[in-house]
């Protein structure tokens, strides 16, 4: 003790050096995210169910619209995401507090009022996206089943499927992997998930493309789905909804500051997340045209709102149930993704409130035969597996894909992707009121503003129709 003691006080600086080489500025264990680390979140996060509903979404639009929108919301998404990732730390850009979550950002430079408005649509939009997500996985898992059926008795056998196991057995897996403790620790989810996406995104364009060299034909018109074959009301709520669908494609604004929190510096956290973005964004706007138009090209006004699970195509069966179980495995982890911030924002919350309760800090250790013991706290293990359960739940009594993807991206897209970023960079960069800047910036805001009321609008009317005639637990 004694030696260890005079060493130190001989060499300070050794001590030091060795200490920041093991924690960053903030006294946190040093943080070992890169470009690509950050790039597989936000392809977990954004290449996810929603690529499947863009085929659909492009059918509403049609042939010039449908494209046009998605390089719109694409270049909306990065540019609003680089305003977001300037913000992660308040004040020098290399040296200056860092703010862990999405609402540490907010409350650092906007008032009391608009933080608690930001938690709200936050809190709720990522528990929308649970739900979401585990509509998503029952489909797919209900289409290997329906798949395998068509194969043994022809397309037309009836291969009525009940989605509700599907949807408990997604929820049993999210009650194990929400044990995780944090964002950190699931990087490695997040790179299979990506992987799962590209493998079903490229099965996807694949068939799409494969649909239209057999047909020789390129289905589709210039300005969507006729009338005639919808009302002119309908019509309407489609195209609207069709925007909430493309939004909802590109959300991931709403965890960026929290996947900006794990990677290391130097570079600045604020350059490697910028490279991650346009990165990212890019590959997903290049699946996204793809697997959109084409699966347009092949099924025109009658695109189903889940590609590979609508039954546009039936064969090769073998190749569907491996793109439907690649959707499912990354839902999986996609489900982690957009949840984290949530369980790490309840689970400090109840620390701060209830700091002596045993029910908060209660550490239960779990032997497992040849390895250490796992850690599980008593309220974490509680309170997620409450949360899986609700949203299982919910998801049960809610099954409209295309109207829920539609909702979640209208009701987020404009106040997580567009308003926040904007408000929040305006007040640090200090830039002046009326100025050419501050004036494009607020047109860009109140545009995607008014762009989000008409998704809502669509999705809310779909829903709402989809109600009159939907039994809950019934076989689809």
């Amino acid at each position: 003790m004694g030696d260890s003691t005079n060493f130190a006080a001989k060499h300070p600086v050794s001590i030091n050096i060795t200490e920041s080489k093991l924690f960053d500025d903030d006294g946190r264990i040093k943080r070992s995210g890169s470009v690509w680390t950050a790039s597989a979140h936000i392809i977990t996060a954004v290449i996810g169910s929603g690529v499947l509903s863009l085929a659909w979404a492009v059918a509403q639009l049609g042939w010039i619209a449908g494209p046009i929108v998605m390089l719109l919301f694409s270049f909306v998404t990065y540019y609003t995401s680089s305003l977001l990732s300037d913000c992660y730390r308040s004040g020098d850009p290399l040296f200056g507090k860092r703010n862990y979550t999405y609402m540490d950002v907010v409350q650092a430079n906007l008032s009391g009022l608009q933080v608690k408005i930001c938690g709200w649509i936050q809190y709720v939009n990522l528990f929308g996206v649970a739900i979401g997500y585990t509509i998503a996985s029952s489909i797919s898992l209900m289409a290997v089943k329906r798949s395998d059926c068509f194969h043994k008795h022809g397309h037309k056998a009836p291969c009525l499927q009940p989605n509700t196991p599907y949807m408990i057995i997604f929820g049993v897996i999210e009650i194990i992997f929400s044990q995780i403790p944090d964002f950190d620790q699931i990087w490695w989810l997040s790179i299979v998930a990506a992987v799962m996406s590209f493998t079903y995104s490229t099965i996807g364009l694949g068939l799409g493309i494969a649909h239209v060299a057999e047909t020789g034909k390129i289905g589709g018109s210039l300005t969507g789905v006729s009338i005639g074959t919808v009302t002119e009301m309908q019509k309407v709520w489609r195209t609207f909804q069709a925007l909430g669908a493309i939004a909802f494609a590109y959300s991931y604004s709403l965890i960026l500051i929290e996947i900006q929190d794990t990677i290391k510096s130097p570079p600045s956290e604020a350059k490697t997340m910028k490279n991650a973005t346009i990165i990212s964004v890019s590959v997903t706007t290049v699946f996204y045209m793809l697997c959109g138009c084409f699966g347009y090209a092949a099924f025109g006004d009658h695109a189903p709102d889940n590609l590979l699970t609508g039954f546009g195509f039936y064969d090769p069966y073998w190749l569907l149930d491996i793109a439907n179980i690649a959707i499912f495995v990354h839902l999986v982890g996609a489900y982690q993704v957009y949840c984290q911030p949530l369980f790490a924002f309840i689970e400090k919350t109840a620390a701060e409130w209830y700091p002596n309760s045993k029910i908060i800090t209660k550490n239960i250790s779990v032997p497992i035969p040849g390895f250490k013991s796992y850690n599980i706290y008593l309220f974490r293990l509680v309170w997620r597996t409450i949360f899986v359960i609700i949203s299982t739940i919910i998801s049960m009594l809610l099954p409209f894909f295309s109207d829920i993807v539609g909702i979640l991206g209208a009701f987020g897209f404009w106040p997580l992707t567009v308003y926040y970023p904007v408000e929040i960079y305006i007040v640090q960069k200090k830039i002046p009121k009326w100025s050419r800047k501050w004036f494009g910036l607020q047109i860009l805001s109140v545009t995607c503003l008014i762009v989000s009321i008409a998704a809502a609008v669509g999705s809310f009317a779909g829903v709402v129709s989809d109600l009159k005639v939907y039994k809950p637990f019934k076989f689809t």
